[in-house]
């Protein structure tokens, strides 16, 4: 069973993972250029600067940085690093809160040296327990992580392409496709062929060769795609946080290592839930939400990751949820064995919930579907 207080713990406990050193790691910027200010700062830093104790202090301010100052900096460094007018990162297929890497980020010279930059902050923010307002495509976390990227991750970064593969997947594709082992890329208006294996132009896509394919797809448009710009994005991570003691976290626990975990408000997601084959006053329905009341707050933003593919809630609530094709409410649909688990479709925010005979067997079944299954279940 996952444990996420518990790995936190352990992962702080680690010896690299304590502030040490004489001296501080200092950060003076300017209000006005928190961007500007903060990207020179932080690059000067050595690797070892930034395990000391941090200070933050803005210029001709006096406050005294207790956490309550360095708190602010990373608030305020979130919305200009990923502000998506700087180019380095733009919002996931299907809303406007989840971010990716942006495969045009070279528009900008120096991209490269922002991105080491950036993950040299995501690690500061990690070191010294403080959080960012950004939260992630889920294949971004599982890239830190080192993990295989599938055709589930492709839904939230190319939503047409990923149902484009997956139809490739449940049908008969003889005489009906005519593919390469190639992809185009579009840049800056002009199409480029890239071949997704060495002289990939010349292998034809055939049903028995379809699911190496569809996986040499996924892997260039979620990984190679923004190879160089993820690389350097590591390199800054790994200056600060040593990358095999991360691994100790799963993607969605380590969505809320760095994001933390909002104060999900259980009213305004009662409000704002429709349903399909129950009325909300359906002994089911009322088990489910007194269910999830009696959870701790990283259980709810589990099942919120279950459902919708992020903990993160829009800034105007529930009602705001976007799916792929616009908005789209939290859902619960009638579907199921009584005997099996609840399912999720992540890019129309639903879960199908089989219409259980009590509230413990409810019980038991949620916790397993969030808690002991990677992807299972989750289309």
């Amino acid at each position: 069973k996952r444990d996420y207080r518990r790995k936190v713990v352990y992962f702080r406990s680690q010896p690299v993972m304590r502030v040490g050193g004489d001296g501080k790691c200092e950060v003076r910027l300017r209000r006005a250029w928190v961007f500007e200010d903060s990207f020179a700062a932080v690059m000067r830093l050595r690797p070892d600067d930034m395990r000391k104790r941090l200070v933050v202090k803005f210029d001709s301010e006096d406050g005294l940085d207790y956490g309550g100052v360095s708190r602010e900096w990373f608030f305020l460094l979130s919305h200009e690093m990923f502000n998506p007018s700087y180019g380095l990162f733009e919002y996931s297929a299907h809303d406007n809160y989840t971010l990716q890497i942006n495969p045009a980020s070279g528009i900008n010279p120096e991209h490269l040296d922002y991105f080491k930059f950036i993950g040299r902050v995501l690690g500061l923010a990690i070191f010294h327990h403080r959080f960012l307002d950004a939260y992630f495509v889920p294949s971004f976390y599982k890239m830190i992580l080192n993990k295989k990227v599938t055709l589930k991750d492709l839904e939230a970064v190319d939503y047409e392409l990923h149902r484009g593969l997956t139809w490739m997947l449940e049908n008969d594709i003889t005489d009906v496709l005519d593919e390469t082992f190639t992809t185009t890329e579009d840049r800056f208006g002009e199409f480029v062929t890239i071949d997704l294996k060495p002289d990939g132009a010349s292998v034809p896509v055939t049903e028995a060769n379809k699911h190496e394919y569809v996986n040499l797809v996924v892997e260039y448009r979620i990984h190679r795609r923004v190879g160089e710009q993820f690389r350097a994005f590591m390199d800054g991570f790994g200056d600060v946080i040593p990358l095999d003691l991360v691994k100790v976290f799963d993607e969605n626990e380590l969505e809320l290592l760095i994001g933390g975990m909002s104060d999900i408000d259980m009213d305004d997601w009662t409000k704002f839930t429709d349903y399909r084959g129950y009325e909300k006053t359906d002994q089911v329905i009322e088990w489910f939400w007194q269910c999830l009341r009696s959870w701790p707050a990283e259980r709810k933003a589990r099942l919120l990751q279950f459902t919708t593919g992020t903990s993160r809630v829009p800034v105007n609530g529930f009602k705001d949820l976007q799916g792929s094709d616009g908005p789209r409410r939290f859902t619960i649909e009638k579907s199921g064995d009584p005997n099996g688990l609840p399912r999720s479709h992540t890019c129309f925010n639903r879960l199908d919930l089989p219409p259980y005979q009590d509230y413990e067997s409810l019980e038991k079944k949620l916790l397993y579907a969030i808690e002991e299954t990677e992807g299972f279940g989750v289309e």
